[in-house]
Parts: structure tokens; sequence; C-alpha cells
């Protein structure tokens, strides 16, 4: 490394600001001697000088004989001087702990039922390896939370290819490829099976998230040309179980849900050639690199996702 001379130097400039450099000389009233303190030559700490003295108008020395004296206006600079030496510190403490996931704030969000295990998994794993990590979590639907990063209020969230054209404004890594499992009465006559076929549901009522189908987990078995007979709307997930544990109806529910479900119903996965699935993605801010604490957060999430069984059974 090299001073402004172009001599090698223990470190440069850049190392110190000019109020440290101004500070140094102060307490110790001369140039040659603030240069050895620093590291620096003593034309070196002259120049840093006679810079912040030309950046302020003031002349903040008088050069002696044997070293320097402050000035009136050097003596009115000290305070203000040590205030932005100790800010300057103290951002580069923070500045330091946001590297080392020893500070800072991660804002997370996901949609309902990633919040049942998934998330929670991740969460509970970053909190273990970086506790000095402040986290924040929103919840809601995956539009929600696409809008939230878009506008900056969100540094990572879980997001699901339910929210449609929303995802082109984000960075996308994919987690998974959720899969749906049906959701019957414990004492439905198919609550034993191994799995079923959508053709074998023709006849059943089903407890829809919307009054429009294409809008919720069905779209994909309407894609396929399947016609639920939807006689209930429910949004909540939670509550669309009540209904099926009544007998009301039956449901799809996602993988990501199976952990959670009360103990009055059953899931039965689909067979493979019936069984939609919902990509499941990890959304950023487009255009913005991946912070410390964003990255480590994407590698818990991606260790969780990879722990959800591919067959959709609990």
């Amino acid at each position: 490394m090299t001073n402004p001379h172009g001599s090698a130097q223990a470190a440069t400039p850049a190392t110190h600001s000019l109020y440290d450099v101004f500070l140094r000389v102060a307490a110790d009233g001369s140039f040659t001697a603030a240069a050895q303190a620093l590291g620096y030559t003593q034309s070196a700490v002259s120049r840093q000088v006679q810079s912040l003295e030309d950046e302020l108008g003031s002349v903040l020395f008088d050069r002696l004989a044997r070293g320097v004296r402050l000035t009136e206006a050097g003596r009115v600079l000290v305070p203000h001087a040590e205030a932005v030496r100790d800010r300057l510190a103290a951002a580069r403490a923070e500045l330091s702990a946001l590297r080392t996931l020893d500070g800072g704030l991660l804002r997370v969000g996901a949609f309902a039922t990633a919040d049942a295990a998934l998330l929670p998994r991740a969460l509970a794993a970053f909190r273990r390896r970086h506790p000095g990590v402040t986290l924040a979590r929103t919840e809601g639907p995956s539009v929600k939370h696409l809008a939230l990063l878009a506008a900056g209020e969100l540094d990572i969230a879980v997001v699901s290819s339910t929210a449609g054209r929303a995802l082109d404004g984000c960075a996308l890594r994919h987690l998974l490829d959720e899969p749906m499992l049906v959701a019957l009465p414990r004492e439905h006559p198919m609550a034993g099976r191994e799995r079923l076929r959508l053709a074998e549901l023709a006849d059943e009522e089903w407890v829809a998230g919307s009054t429009r189908p294409e809008d919720t987990l069905m779209r994909p078995v309407l894609e396929a040309g399947f016609r639920p007979r939807t006689t209930l709307v429910v949004r909540d997930w939670i509550a669309k179980q009540g209904f099926v544990a009544a007998g009301l109806g039956v449901t799809l529910l996602p993988a990501l849900a199976a952990e959670s479900v009360r103990a009055d119903i059953v899931l039965v996965p689909l067979h493979p050639d019936d069984a939609p699935r919902r990509a499941v993605y990890a959304a950023t801010p487009h255009g913005r690199a991946d912070s410390p604490a964003v990255a480590a957060f994407l590698a818990e999430l991606r260790e969780a996702a990879g722990r959800i069984s591919p067959s959709g059974r609990p």
C-alpha cells in the first residue's frame, strides 16, 4: 500500500478521515508525531490538514518552529470533529455487523401455508446461526409481498405461482414444486385410499377459496379439464378444514400445510397424472444485490424446502 507520495506505508490516507488526522495533530501538537501515530509520512499529514483547512476556509493550526498549535478556529472545530469521528466509528461498526451477520434487520414475508412449516423451519435455523440479526415478519398473500418487495419494504419473501404475472417484477429463486392433496372427512369412503384420481371426485361437493376457481389452487386441475362442483367458498385454509371435517365437502390443501391439519380430516395424494402442483419461490427485489443476511436466509429456505416430502404426505 502507498501514501499520497507513492511510498510504501502501513496504512493509506483512506484509513483515517481528515477529521481523524486533525484530531491526532491537535492531540500531539505535531505533524511529525501525528504521522508516526497514524503510520503516514509527515508530508501526507500536512497535506491532509491543508485539505481540511481549504475545505473549511479556516486556518486550523499555527505552524510554529517546534510543532503546531490550534488556532481559535481549530479549537472551535475540535468538538465537531470528535462527533464526526464517533459517528463514523459507529457507522463502521454497524456496516461490519451487517457483513458478519452480527447485527442488522431482515424483513421477511410469506403466504399463509408457507407459514405452517417452511418459514418457521428456516427462521429457527437462521436465528440459531445468526442471533444478532433482528427478524421482522409479515403475512398475507403473495401479491401483497411482491408489492412490499417492489416498494423496498421487504428484503425477501416466500411467494407462489398463484400470484401470476405479479411475479415478473422480482428476482425469483425456485424452492419447490408443491403438490396438492385432497382433504376428506375422516369418515369418507375414500379416506383410506393411497391415492385418488380426479375422475373419482367428479360427484363430490368442493370447498373452494374463491368464486373464481381459476384464481385458486384449483387452477391446475381446471386446465387439465376437471370441473369441480363448487358449493361453498371459504378463503382461509384453516377454515376450509373445518368445513371438510363437518362433511360439507372436500377441498385441495397444499403439501406445505400437511403437518398442520386437524385430526378429524384425512389428506390423500392424487395420482401423479392428476396432481396439480404450484411453484414456490423465494423472491427478492429485482436488480438488488443480496445482502449477507438475505443470502444466508435464502440458504436456510432451500434447506427447509428440501425437507418437504415430494409425495405430499405429512
